[in-house]
């Protein structure tokens, strides 16, 4: 395929921002202003391993600074570039700006392959880039706030943050220079089951509305429908493990780097990730039928495909063999600007990616909060919850002289911790912003997809804080 035919992920993200701002009537130079990245800092440093000096390339992009601090992971991958960490920070400029998270865009990434070294040396590496990085305010507890991504997760946040802690001693909000820290380092409870648990509610949004379904050509509820999993890492892993065991989704196709799995009667999502933690591979399956790399798993007959691993999987390759009538992006840019068109046109419904993959950033917000504040949600307020619901059960059992039953006790007298108040302002959030874009997609003619109207959104809200800046 080539590049002329196919465009790269930052191109596509460039064509699906045009197309949007084609709709919205804002004067060309601050449309300028909020496509263009403000900076980016590329760093090459050297570390002693091995008995010699490695040296390793690094980004920080700062897309938008709206509002500050900014936000966005950092991954670890061999394919990270300027491009992909550029796109992406602008990606997360719109997504925050849809979730209300009051963060600008930002992206990091390092090229390496964190499965070549040991633990010991991953750590010196992410040290050392953590330290390129906070010299430069380009991490930071008001200026710019890392989280996790493809390749890194909480070990290597906590390292972050110890490093930042090391260079600012007297820093009292030094934790909250970076989320998706471990519990015991600050870390906020749901962070971790994040973007995976959006993922459903984006899901389970889009199913409380028959109009949209239709357009999908889907009805009834979550229960029964098949659903096609790319990509068993983080993300993928919960979102199907909530799908199938929480909403009887039945999860019929699973593509990994080394495999794919199908069962049409459904695939225990616990099951098979215990036996790849445990074998390392998803060979000798016993759940279900195994097939090739590459096989064509994703254009299996299916209610719902979810591409929860790399950008670029739905291409102009695979896009008109896809049977699946609503996608949701569980990825960034996992369908290119070309097969996105091919799929919009064969009628198929995609919950674009800066929504639906929008949990990570959600519940990150809520630690960065969590942090700064210096207390755990729900600590306070919990036990009081508690003995107020309990008096409140206590009299009506009194005044009625009927027992209530102890599963209704049980689970009215139990007061919200933090895991619960995490889930409840999650779901909060995911629903409020498909009600906005779902809004703009039924109320504009000129407006006939979700991607679109999320865009529409998204620079809206951008917009309208930089001419509050006087810009």
């Amino acid at each position: 395929m080539s590049r002329k035919a196919e465009p790269s992920f930052r191109e596509s993200t460039n064509i699906m921002f045009n197309r949007a701002v084609r709709l919205m009537d804002l004067p060309p130079g601050l449309v300028e202003k909020i496509k263009v990245c403000n900076a980016t800092y590329t760093v090459r440093f050297g570390v002693r391993l091995r008995g010699d000096i490695q040296t390793f390339t690094g980004y920080r992009s700062v897309h938008s600074e709206h509002m500050e601090p900014v936000k966005g992971g950092i991954r670890f991958a061999m394919s990270v570039n300027q491009d992909e960490v550029e796109a992406l920070a602008a990606l997360m400029t719109y997504k925050c700006a849809l979730v209300d998270a009051p963060f600008g865009g930002s992206k990091g990434g390092l090229c390496i392959d964190p499965r070549e070294w040991d633990e010991d040396e991953l750590e010196r590496i992410t040290r050392r880039f953590a330290y390129e990085l906070i010299k430069r305010s380009l991490i930071h507890p008001s200026q710019n706030v890392p989280a996790p991504d493809m390749g890194t997760g909480e070990r290597e946040m906590a390292w972050i943050a110890d490093q930042y802690a090391r260079m600012n001693t007297t820093d009292i909000n030094a934790r909250a220079c970076v989320t998706g820290k471990p519990i015991s380092g600050g870390g906020i409870q749901g962070r971790t089951e994040a973007t995976g648990r959006g993922v459903q509610y984006a899901l389970q949004e889009f199913f409380r509305h028959p109009e949209d379904m239709k357009i999908a050509g889907l009805e009834g509820s979550l229960d029964g429908k098949r659903v096609i999993v790319q990509g068993l890492g983080n993300v993928g892993y919960h979102a199907a493990k909530f799908l199938s065991e929480e909403d009887g989704a039945k999860v019929i196709g699973v593509l990994e780097f080394d495999g794919c799995i199908t069962n049409k009667d459904g695939i225990d999502i616990e099951d098979l990730k215990q036996h790849i933690m445990t074998t390392g591979s998803t060979k000798d399956y016993s759940g279900g039928d195994w097939h090739e790399p590459g096989s064509p798993i994703m254009e299996m007959e299916a209610d719902i495909l979810v591409p929860a691993a790399m950008e670029g999987v739905i291409n102009l390759t695979n896009a008109a063999n896809i049977k699946a009538p609503l996608i949701i992006e569980a990825a960034n840019g996992p369908i290119t600007s070309g097969a996105d068109k091919i799929l919009r046109k064969k009628g198929c419904v995609i919950i674009p990616d800066m929504y639906a993959n929008a949990g990570g950033v959600t519940v990150s917000y809520f630690e960065w909060v969590k942090n700064l504040s210096h207390i755990r949600f729900g600590r306070m307020q919990r036990r009081q919850e508690e003995e107020r619901h309990r008096l409140l059960i206590n009299e009506l059992e009194s005044v009625s002289g009927q027992k209530l039953s102890d599963t209704f006790k049980q689970r009215y007298l139990h007061g919200a911790g933090e895991l619960e108040l995490v889930r409840s302002g999650l779901e909060d959030t995911m629903r409020g912003a498909y009600q906005s874009m779902r809004e703009v997609w039924h109320e504009r003619k000129d407006v006939t997809d979700l991607r679109t109207a999320a865009y529409l959104v998204s620079i809206g809200k951008v917009a309208s804080s930089y001419r509050a800046k006087g810009l």
